[in-house]
């Protein structure tokens, strides 16, 4: 079987791919997300924030591309623990804080 890491820059990421990086979303791929949310709010046609998805989805990929880069097997040990544990975090604190010293924010 391939690495967690390897599925998500290759393909569509997994939940616990997301949840592993989930800091580093909401922090490097900020801007994006309020855009978009903004964009929602301001108009209930899906339609239109397309665009703005679109920015998201680049943003978390080109980030997932990076963190793979930098710390691919701090990042596949977090990942597979959170998908083992089924995204539950609690159960993977040592992964987690490997990854973030590898990778800080």
């Amino acid at each position: 079987m391939g690495s967690t890491v390897d599925a998500a820059v290759n393909g569509v990421p997994t939940s616990s791919v997301l949840m592993a990086a989930a800091k580093h979303i909401g922090t490097k791929c900020r801007g994006e997300n309020v855009a978009f949310l903004k964009c929602k709010k301001d108009d209930p046609n899906p339609e239109k924030c397309l665009d703005k998805g679109r920015q998201v989805t680049q943003c978390v990929l080109h980030l997932l591309k990076d963190l793979h880069q930098n710390c691919p097997k701090e990042l596949d040990a977090y990942a597979g623990c959170m998908y083992y544990h089924t995204n539950e975090s609690e159960f993977c604190r040592k992964e987690q804080q490997e990854f973030e010293k590898a990778c800080p924010l």
